[in-house]
Parts: C-alpha cells; sequence; structure tokens
C-alpha cells in the first residue's frame, strides 16, 4: 500500500509549510505574502494598481506600529517591492527601491581611539568636558563647567567609599579639560548625600538599628534556652 498516496485521498487540502515558499517578511504573514503575488499576476494595469494599494492598506492596519515610523507609508511600499522580490510592476507613489540598496552593508562605526582617563566618571563626562573646554570662556561656560562638576562628584559618591572634597573633583575637571577649565580657589559645589549601600554595605541609622534589632533577637534566645534547661 502506498502510503503517500492515502495521505492524498485523505488531506487533499494539507500543505506543509516545507513545501510552502518562503516566507519574506514573517510578521506580515503568508497571505499578504500571496495578496502580493496575486496582484503581480494581474494584466490590468489600473486594476493592479487599484488591488495593490488595498494591499498597503491592509499591511498598515496589521503592523500600527509602523505608523510612529517616520513616512511609514514608504516603508509599507518599499515592502511590497520586497516582498515581490522586486518584479511587481505597479505605480508606486515613492520612487522604486533596488535590490543593491537593500544588500549594501552598513558603515561601519570606528570604536572610540582615546582611553577613558578617570574610569569612574565615564567616557561621556570627559566627552562633555572636552567640549565644553572648545567654548569661548565666559561666564555661561563657567556656569555649565559648575554643573557638570557636580555630576562629576554625584559620580564619585557612586563609586567610591570615601567622602570627597570639592578640591577634588574640580581638579580632576580640570584635568579632563587638559587646563583649559579653571575654577577660583573659592568654588564650592552642592552638598551630596552619601549612598544607602556602599560596596555592599549598609550606610547610615538603618544599618545601625538594624545591627540593635539582631542582637536583641539573640539576647532573647539565650534566655529562653537557659530557662529551658
Amino acid at each position: 500500500m502506498n502510503m503517500q498516496n492515502d495521505k492524498d485521498v485523505l488531506y487533499p487540502f494539507t500543505e506543509y509549510n516545507t513545501q510552502r515558499k518562503k516566507l519574506v517578511l514573517p510578521e506580515y504573514g503568508r497571505y499578504i505574502q500571496r495578496m502580493i503575488q496575486q496582484v503581480s499576476e494581474i494584466e490590468d494595469r489600473e486594476k493592479r494598481n487599484e488591488q495593490i494599494r488595498a494591499v498597503v492598506s491592509v499591511m498598515g492596519e496589521l503592523n500600527p506600529h509602523l505608523r510612529d515610523v517616520n513616512d511609514f507609508k514608504h516603508k509599507l511600499w518599499d515592502h511590497v517591492h520586497i516582498i515581490s522580490d522586486f518584479s511587481i510592476d505597479i505605480d508606486s507613489p515613492y520612487p522604486m527601491p533596488t535590490r543593491e540598496s537593500f544588500q549594501e552593508r552598513p558603515q561601519t562605526i570606528p570604536y572610540p581611539s582615546t582611553p577613558v582617563k578617570i574610569m569612574h566618571y565615564g567616557r561621556g563626562i570627559q566627552n562633555m568636558v572636552e567640549a565644553l573646554a572648545e567654548r569661548p570662556d565666559n561666564e555661561e561656560r563657567q556656569t555649565v563647567a559648575i554643573m557638570i562638576a557636580t555630576y562629576m562628584k554625584r559620580d564619585y559618591l557612586m563609586w567610591n567609599k570615601d567622602i570627597v572634597t570639592d578640591e577634588i573633583i574640580l581638579r580632576d575637571l580640570t584635568s579632563l579639560s587638559k587646563g583649559r577649565i579653571t575654577f577660583p580657589p573659592d568654588t564650592k559645589l552642592a552638598d551630596m548625600q552619601v549612598p544607602l549601600m556602599l560596596n555592599g554595605k549598609m550606610n547610615g541609622s538603618m544599618g545601625m538599628g538594624m545591627g540593635r534589632k539582631k542582637k536583641k533577637k539573640k539576647k532573647k534566645k539565650k534566655i529562653y534556652k537557659s530557662g529551658q534547661q
């Protein structure tokens, strides 16, 4: 008995994904792909353009998140050409994309070659200070420099358990700017609260309170044991 013939008789409309054409853009599903294929086979050009506009409308309803993308209709029409393997002949309101434009490799993003001078401040602070140092030396630049120094002080306290003085922060900022940004000797920064957790250790009254509670529990436990004996 031929099992393949039996399957064809019992399930004449069964079609497995392995037998189907590969989905070009899976987010639209197989029905959209078949619709575009059927539209491309319509001989009447006017009718073909009418039907493809309806298909594009359905594609937009199936993917509402594309509406947040700039010029999302242009994206939908490009997807029509991609799904049709760039073979559909329609009057698109946008320039027809080419296969080569989607096969080009993206430009390589150069990796920063300059090292981070002070690690706990990070590259972002370093870039900000270098950009600020290029600006003219005036009151506005000095105000921004104080703001950056305050942010640096907060970062320092996040990564170091020791209390930091304003002089250290201002000296580090001057070092990052290669001496181009300086501060008067009496410059003061805003006070910063030390974070509750420092290097995995409790800090402040909360930690002390928790310690006292633990001692009380141990004491009660000892009294209970002695009375039991």
